[in-house]
């Protein structure tokens, strides 16, 4: 499966708050970032998701950075 950066930021988002069996709001209020700047990450609001806010998530999530890009959904490779 081939998607673009800001369609796998989402669906990497939305995969986590299943892992981790939280809501959208849960994981805003746990990353202390506005639950519309996560929902804007998920829908066409926000064209450029940045690495400071994913780096939010990831605190609020307590995993790195790393952890949140190691997956196949980033694999751009062709």
């Amino acid at each position: 499966m081939h998607l673009n950066s800001k369609v796998a930021v989402k669906k990497r988002i939305e995969d986590l708050c299943t892992t981790h069996e939280i809501t959208i709001n849960e994981l805003a209020k746990k990353s202390k970032l506005t639950a519309s700047t996560v929902y804007s990450m998920l829908n066409d609001k926000s064209k450029n998701p940045g690495i400071v806010t994913i780096e939010s998530i990831c605190k609020g999530l307590r995993i790195t950075v790393r952890e949140f890009f190691n997956s196949e959904l980033f694999d751009f490779s062709n």
